[in-house]
């Protein structure tokens, strides 16, 4: 485990990261939220983040989701999902997040309903996109993301707030700002369909090798765990 003076410093250091992005994009920095990414880190680990005024979390796998609940249930923060679901996990997560930011199918958003419907209750969302076209990668081709927006605006018991994306894998930057300068312009067009109850105000996208790039590009979620907590743990 890093200790929690370098989890502080790193911390710092991140901050610094999008303060100075935001002064080059001429933003506030309050515009931008910082989500601690707390893939495989340990429960202590993530206790110093919050205690040092981060709190917005977020796991990739639900089976990490309610242990780590459990142990920080002492504490107040913003739990996220960021991982891809599976349907036959949705039971075992919505009770302890409040938003999922990685909606890419009909079948799933059909099934959260059904689920959140009968417990009267909603969730937010995030639609992911995959603008960057790598098969790796989940999240619904862009063409295809506006007419999703519109169908999952049906199903009352979500909350859409925006949108999702991770950028294209590359050490150079600059071939990344595509993938991510897609998703603002998803966004606008979303916007520019007037659609109920849906909101636009988040892009989550940019993480510790990008976010600079993604801060110029509007993001307003920047999803980082490896510069704050260091290398993951093995599995």
């Amino acid at each position: 485990m890093t200790d929690p003076q370098s989890i502080r410093d790193n911390i710092a250091a991140v901050r610094t990261r999008i303060e100075a992005a935001c002064e080059a994009a001429g933003r506030s920095p309050d515009s931008v939220r910082l989500l601690l990414a707390t893939k495989t880190q340990p429960a202590d680990a993530v206790r110093v983040a919050i205690e040092a005024g981060e709190t917005l979390v977020a796991e990739n796998r639900v089976q990490e989701v309610r242990p780590k609940f459990e142990a920080l249930e002492d504490l107040d923060y913003e739990r996220h999902f960021i991982g891809h679901l599976q349907s036959n996990k949705i039971n075992a997560l919505i009770p302890y997040v409040s938003c999922i930011q990685t909606l890419d199918r009909m079948s799933l958003a059909t099934k959260l309903q059904k689920k959140l419907e009968a417990e009267g209750r909603q969730m937010e969302v995030l639609l992911q996109a995959n603008t960057s076209g790598e098969a790796s990668k989940s999240g619904v081709a862009p063409e295809d993301l506006p007419a999703f927006a519109e169908e999952v605006s049906r199903l009352d018991a979500l909350k859409i707030r925006g949108l999702m994306t991770i950028g294209l894998f590359t050490e150079d930057l600059e071939e990344a700002r595509p993938s991510l300068a897609r998703l603002r312009e998803l966004r606008d067009q979303v916007n520019d369909m007037n659609l109920d109850g849906v909101g636009m105000d988040e892009l989550s996208m940019g993480m510790s090798g990008d976010l600079e790039v993604a801060v110029e590009e509007g993001s307003t979620i920047v999803r980082v765990g490896s510069a704050i907590f260091g290398s993951r743990p093995p599995l």
